[in-house]
């Protein structure tokens, strides 16, 4: 994800312009509805496929998108109704996302930080739940707003048109700017409760992080650099953790017990 950050921030002036010609005409903000972004993930998903090598590895594919099921089975509605796209690219970065409208991403790299389906399931659990606490909406709207008085310009913003590339931009900015910490301890919180009812170990979560940060030591990779790790994450999921053990031992005693093998 990270040229296409590059790409949009060059293109980060148009917004701010735009955004102040809209507050120097007295004009209120257009903000981004979750259709609207959904629209633009859609978008930037498609151009993902068509740029990045998708992986044949059909056992890969099978594993997680065994995973990938038994979370999104967990999901609150409108969520549990969409027909989410699982899509696996052959890659030896270590990265993982989701996306508005639908869309999970994991490169195989993962695979060698993520060592059994516990970790993975971690993984995939605090990646649908940015999207399902709409992390990326409230990011597009912030970073709207916020860029006004950023740059000064005569750019007017007449609406129709204009509104609608507006809209599409900070859509663009919003789903490849990193996380806020509160955000990404919302994610590991309610992302944990999500892996836990399908019935995986949350316990694993601990192991997961140790295992990122053991990695973070050896070379920088796309997805620690967005998704901190260290002491003070740990500690929070450790706290996380009885609550998350309800959950899943309730999940086991019904039958839950998903056997997704590499």
């Amino acid at each position: 994800m990270r040229n296409l950050f590059y790409m949009l921030m060059r293109n980060s002036v148009v917004l701010a312009l735009a955004v102040l010609a809209a507050v120097l005409n007295g004009c209120a903000l257009p903000l981004a509805s979750e259709s609207e972004l959904e629209t633009e993930s859609d978008r930037e998903f498609a151009k993902m496929r068509a740029q990045l090598v998708v992986s044949n590895d059909v056992q890969a594919r099978a594993y997680i998108n065994c995973i990938s099921t038994a979370i999104l089975s967990e999901l609150e509605r409108p969520y549990s109704d969409k027909e989410w796209d699982v899509e696996v690219f052959e890659s030896e970065d270590i990265n993982a996302f989701a996306m508005p409208g639908g869309h999970i991403g994991v490169y195989t790299g993962i695979l060698k930080v993520a060592e059994n389906q516990d970790q993975l399931a971690t993984v995939i659990g605090h990646e649908v739940a940015h999207v399902t606490r709409q992390h990326a909406l409230n990011r597009v709207n912030r970073e709207m707003t916020t860029q006004a008085g950023v740059i000064a310009g005569s750019a007017v913003l007449g609406g129709g048109q204009a509104t609608g590339q507006l809209l599409s931009m900070g859509a663009k900015l919003g789903l490849s700017l990193p996380y806020g910490r509160a955000q990404e301890s919302d994610a590991d919180v309610v992302g944990l409760k999500y892996m836990a009812a399908a019935g995986f170990n949350p316990q694993q979560s601990i192991q997961l992080w140790k295992n990122m940060a053991k990695k973070s030591k050896l070379g920088p990779a796309p997805f620690l650099s967005t998704h901190p790790s260290g002491d003070t994450r740990i500690q929070e999921l450790i706290e996380q953790l009885p609550s998350a053990l309800k959950l899943y031992n309730e999940a086991q005693a019904g039958g839950k017990k998903p056997v997704c093998q590499q």
